[in-house]
């Protein structure tokens, strides 16, 4: 289903997630051009598998150390 205004959207909102209940996609459109679609929520059922990337991710030595040039930009650096 095809929503051509977002006030319309606001009138019939009700009634609009009803139909994404029942499995419908319904696009808002703006001016003519879609800007947003609902959908049913279909949440991430798959385990999480912590660790996958372990060994695979290096941080430097030198991370959380600022660049004089911007540390000063940031007011960080006193001279």
């Amino acid at each position: 289903m095809i929503v051509n205004t977002v006030t319309e959207a606001k009138t019939q909102l009700s009634a609009l997630i009803e139909r994404v209940i029942r499995g419908e996609e319904v696009i808002i459109n703006r001016a003519g051009k879609p800007v947003a679609v609902l959908r049913p929520y279909n949440p991430d059922r798959r385990p999480r598998n912590p660790g996958r990337l372990r060994g695979k991710i290096r941080i430097a030595p030198d991370f959380d150390d600022l660049p004089p040039d911007i540390a000063e930009a940031m007011g960080m650096l006193v001279p």
